[in-house]
């Protein structure tokens, strides 16, 4: 994943985990240090553009876009802090989307089980 894509992946998941309102206080924390990094990194650039940390970003359409281009303009993907606190808030948020339980197998009752993506399986008699 491209820095880029970490950044607005880590905002957008931390923003469906509840970060602005009520989710859990570590999220919320590991949030609010990521979009203060943001607005300082982006607002000495130009003050609209740190404007755009307060759209919604649960809508992925326009928002990321402006975003990851701001954040490329301002070369603010270069920045290691920026997006070490963008993967310390999606280690924070845990997977979501298709990952999110993935690979939870309860091995008790399974007989034969394959884990992974792309498994091949040869079966000889």
């Amino acid at each position: 994943m491209s820095a880029v894509e970490v950044i607005t992946t880590a905002l957008a998941a931390a923003a469906r985990a509840g970060a602005k309102d009520n989710g859990p206080m570590a999220v919320r924390h590991a949030y609010t240090d990521l979009k203060d990094l943001l607005r300082d990194r982006l607002g000495a650039h130009d003050l609209e553009l740190a404007r755009l940390l307060e759209a919604d970003e649960t809508d992925p359409g326009v928002w990321r876009a402006r975003l990851s281009d701001a954040l490329v303009l301002t070369r603010t993907i270069e920045d290691e802090q920026v997006v070490a606190a963008a993967r310390r808030l999606l280690a924070t948020v845990g997977p979501t989307g298709p990952a999110a339980g993935k690979y939870r197998v309860d091995l008790r009752d399974a007989k034969g089980v394959q884990i992974g993506d792309h498994n091949v399986q040869h079966n000889t008699f």
